[in-house]
Formats: structure tokens, sequence, C-alpha cells
């Protein structure tokens, strides 16, 4: 959200379901949040009425595909960088919706000639942490790896309570 916020002129739709989750996606840049424990489709024709043009999509694309499709403009884009055994993509065919997966390691992982590009973005943003644009979505440190912390770290997420991100720092 904070990226989008900072290099586009884009309209930012967030997802949260709790008030301080709302708070803190509209501290990361969310100019509008919905409610994703709620029909996504109909919250978003609220607040963008015309239909939303770009889908940013870190979690539960699988479940949330159909309302995505809905709610994208004809020839809208989806990213997407969680993980799926099989998604039904026949839903973005009518709207010729474009589907791109994101993997920060492919062009490592192939070697590709433009590998220098993850560089080139990684300083951009090294220049926004650096002017203050951009901020850590770190929001719980739990101290260093072991067990205990680990066992901590899992209850806090699967409590469905975790505000931005959990660290554990050291050993």
């Amino acid at each position: 959200m904070q990226l989008a916020r900072a290099l586009t002129g884009l309209t930012v739709i967030g997802t949260a379901s709790r008030p301080e989750t709302v708070e803190f996606a509209r501290r990361m840049g969310a100019h509008h949040v919905v409610d994703h424990r709620a029909p996504l489709a109909k919250q978003l024709a609220e607040v963008a009425p015309g239909g939303v043009d770009f889908v940013f999509s870190t979690t539960g694309t699988d479940r949330n595909l159909a309302a995505y499709a809905e709610a994208l403009t004809p020839f809208g884009r989806i990213v997407a960088i969680d993980d799926h055994d099989s998604l039904d993509i026949g839903v973005l065919k009518s709207k010729s919706i474009a589907f791109h997966w994101e993997l920060m390691f492919t062009h490592s992982l192939f070697g590709t000639p433009n590998q220098v590009n993850q560089h080139r973005i990684l300083d951009r943003v090294a220049r926004l942490v650096d002017a203050g644009v951009v901020t850590t979505t770190a929001n719980l440190d739990l101290g260093p790896v072991n067990a205990a912390n680990l066992r901590e770290a899992h209850r806090i997420l699967e409590s469905g309570t975790a505000i931005g991100k959990i660290t554990l720092t050291g050993f």
C-alpha cells in the first residue's frame, strides 16, 4: 500500500477487519479500507463504482478470485504473490483480465539478463525508506529465535489478531 500510494496516482484500497487493523491499513497508505471477512465485490463497488483497474493480492487469491473478477474493469490486472495448487482463472476471460505472478527470486533463479532491475528496485525502496516515505510493517518483535518465541509467533498468527509483521531477531 505504501509503495502504491507513494509511486502512483492510484486510489489505494486496503483490506482489514478490525478497528486496529483498519487504522494500520490507513497508516500504511490506504485511501479506503474494506472488510476482507465480508463479501468484497459489493464493498469494492461501493468504494469504486466504476470498478478497479488493478488488484495486488498477497493472500487468499484462490478464495477471492471471483470477487476480483467482478470488481475489475475490462482489461484489468491482478498481481498475486501467494501460492496455490490451482486457480480457476476462467472467471477472468470475459473481461480479458490479465493475471500475473510475482516472485522476487525469479531473476536470480533463472539468471535473467535484467537481474540488475531487482537491485534498482531495492535501491529505490531504500531511498523511500531513508526519506521517511515508506516505513516498516513490522509491528511486534518477540526477541530471539527459539522454540518458545516461534510458538508464540504461530499462536498470534493463528489467532488472527496480528497487525503488521511479527519478527524474531537474533539467536
